[in-house]
């Protein structure tokens, strides 16, 4: 690799690594230093749960790396509850309550939420099944459409024929 490409491949190296760095440290400082309980092992506690919980908002985020308000409402509640004695089943049982299965972001399998953990799979056995079967179908159609195209032997002497006239052209 000559020393110009490997000169412009470093400043794009050097903006991607930023970013991830940028990216990774925004979700450090979603939960506010006057959200943290002072008991470390409450916070723990806190935090661990707020891992696995999904923000309603974000959806692809925990409640522990979204800095939305009703993140910010869900991370007081989990703190509130953990307080007032609530064991850690409590509060998720808590927030399922409210929210529905969907707010932990591993949900229970049962009939509820099945579509949730199956659905992709059977996308893709669906998409793998559909381009079996279209491949499936060219390959007949080739073999098939070779046959009907089979030429006469009239029409194999004019096509001879062309093909002789053009070889004699080009030389």
């Amino acid at each position: 690799m000559s020393a110009r490409r490997q000169s412009q491949r470093a400043p794009r190296l050097a903006t991607l690594a930023l970013a991830l760095v940028a990216a990774a440290g925004a979700s450090a400082f979603a939960v506010d230093p006057e959200e943290m309980l002072p008991d470390m092992a409450l916070e723990a506690r806190a935090r661990a749960i707020s891992a696995e919980v999904r923000c309603v908002v974000c959806q692809n985020q925990s409640i522990d790396d979204s800095n939305a308000e009703i993140a910010r409402d869900m991370r007081r509640t989990i703190r509130e509850r953990i307080t007032q004695g609530d064991s850690d089943s409590q509060v998720t049982a808590f927030l399922r309550a409210r929210y529905g299965d969907f707010v932990l972001l591993k949900p229970p399998f049962d009939f509820r939420t099945g579509l949730l953990w199956l659905g992709a799979p059977l996308a893709l056995l669906l998409a793998a099944f559909a381009l079996w079967r279209g491949m499936r179908r060219t390959r007949t159609r080739l073999v098939d459409g070779a046959n009907a195209t089979d030429l006469s032997a009239d029409e194999r002497a004019r096509l001879d024929s062309l093909l002789d006239d053009d070889r004699e052209v080009r030389r």
